[in-house]
């Protein structure tokens, strides 16, 4: 049996802990807060309940594989999970408006090509074809295993397919970037560019730099579905913890470490804001770049090869809105409302910001959830917008999320009863990321820029976990984060991921 610290709380975090208790060792989590779940949090005020991290569950089937390997007691046995229907409400900058099924790629053509045009369903369709074998060709490196050994291959080969094109030399091309596919093979429609785009943009990236493997994203949610969590995300969290309890790992909150200690080259155990020294056999850290780095100053813990670092761009700006009047029926939970001004928004998040602020693009949540609210006479929305990492919000910034809601809420300033904004400065104090930062998922192609650093570092016998961490952001992400991390302190280093 080995002693193993935990750094942090987050959903990889917890998920690595369970699987490591269950594995027959002894896990103690010192989490700096006074609460677990880093990023997947919750804001509680007069009954009123917010997600303040992901609102809906992408790929199930990742904590279903948690909670079956660390206890009888299956995932839907300790939350109620549901479809979203339909998964979006797309309000595009011209007001045409699209609600797209879940996990129906039918259907999501049949929607588009009502509401955009006979042929854009056609054109999608044949996009998601192409992000089909994308998807396949990524899914075990990107998800499933560990960071290879010679992960430029992952680096330089791009693996969204080559379309033909009519040209005078009659060559293919291969598209660069999720732009370019808009550009190049959705017929030039603005609405369906912004559909494509939203989903980097969701994650902070701009689409004019992400690469064309990126199409793997909406190929996710429109593949495997959009779910809701009774009681939000943060229900989740509570339960991964819960699980954590059963199995026995011990946390201890209020619990900040302050140095990784090193001995002949090895981790041996961590020590702890009043200086006590906690011994350990291995040393797992969920935590941000910057804060892992801080912990072991003067050390480079990255293998000899890694990865390119990141560096943080964007965050989010989220408005929690207590609403008096009932929910109305037949409204969709989520919706996406398109800014007028793509490329201003873009040249504002990721170029050269201008004077005048641009309008943004804006989420709007509406969970279908009585758990969120007093009674069924009020409703909790959330509106999220993507703004630069470290950027300060005003008022005004709030202001202009909620005139571009009202789109959506008719009569929305005559039921407000409060609001809370929550800054990218709220985020950072949550997470500890440089400037509130959010991790984007691991992506392939771009010159490795989108992978992340391996599990394994320089260091024997730490490990690295989480959305920071190999395989990026993102709450199924960070879930085989955990998966990974386990296996490889489990197996040890010829681990080669999930079967």
């Amino acid at each position: 049996m080995a002693r193993i610290v935990v750094i942090g709380s987050g959903m990889g975090a917890m998920a690595a802990a369970a699987r490591l208790a269950v594995a027959g060792h002894r896990v103690v989590v010192h989490e700096r807060a006074e609460t677990f779940g880093g990023a997947v949090g919750r804001v509680e005020r007069a009954g009123f309940r917010f997600d303040t991290g992901p609102a809906l569950l992408q790929l199930p089937a990742v904590y279903r594989d948690l909670f079956v390997k660390t206890g009888k007691e299956p995932l839907e046995k300790c939350v109620e999970l549901t479809q979203v229907e339909p998964a979006v409400r797309h309000v595009f900058g011209d007001g045409t408006a699209v609600d797209l099924p879940n996990a129906s790629r039918a259907g999501v053509s049949d929607a588009l090509d009502a509401a955009l045009g006979a042929g854009a369903g056609a054109l999608w369709s044949a996009f998601m074809n192409r992000a089909r074998e994308a998807w396949d060709r990524t899914r075990r490196p990107l998800l499933e295993e560990p960071l290879w050994p010679n992960w430029q291959v992952l680096a330089d080969r791009e693996p969204y397919p080559s379309v033909p094109q009519k040209r005078l030399l009659r060559r293919e091309r291969r598209a660069a970037t999720l732009g370019e596919i808009a550009e190049w093979e959705l017929g030039g429609d603005s609405r369906l560019r912004a559909l494509l785009e939203q989903y980097a943009l969701a994650y902070g990236l701009d689409p004019h730099a992400t690469p064309a493997s990126a199409a793997v994203l909406p190929y996710m949610e429109q593949t495997f579905g959009a779910w809701a969590v009774r009681g939000g995300t943060r229900a989740l969290a509570e339960a991964v913890y819960e699980r954590c309890l059963a199995r026995r790992v011990e946390f201890a909150f209020g619990s900040p470490v302050t140095r990784i200690v090193e001995k002949d080259g090895r981790a041996a155990g961590v020590e702890l804001a009043d200086s006590r020294f906690v011994e350990a056999d291995f040393v797992v850290a969920g935590v941000a770049p910057g804060v892992l780095a801080g912990l072991l100053p003067g050390t480079d813990v990255r293998p000899e090869g890694e990865v390119p670092a990141q560096r943080p761009r964007t965050s989010r700006l989220s408005v929690l809105l207590a609403l008096r009047g009932p929910r109305p029926e037949d409204t969709p939970q989520r919706a996406v409302l398109h800014t007028t001004d793509r490329e201003g928004e873009l040249d504002q998040l990721f170029g050269q910001r201008p004077a005048v602020p641009v309008e943004p693009t804006v989420e709007v949540l509406r969970p279908e959830d009585p758990t969120r609210t007093p009674d069924a006479n009020h409703e909790a929305v959330t509106l999220t917008a993507t703004v630069p990492a470290g950027a300060p919000v005003t008022e005004a910034d709030a202001d202009r999320l909620v005139a571009r809601a009202e789109a959506v809420l008719p009569g929305l300033r005559e039921r407000l009863l409060w609001r809370e904004v929550r800054t990218p400065a709220d985020v950072e104090a949550a997470t500890g990321a440089e400037g509130g930062a959010i991790p984007a998922p691991a992506l392939a192609a771009a010159g490795g820029r989108l992978l992340h650093p391996a599990n394994g570092t320089r260091v024997r016998g730490l490990y690295a976990v989480g959305g920071w961490a190999h395989p990026g952001g993102g709450l199924p992400h960070a879930g085989m984060s955990g998966t990974l991390v386990a296996g490889l302190i489990v197996e040890g280093p010829e681990f080669r991921g999930s079967q």
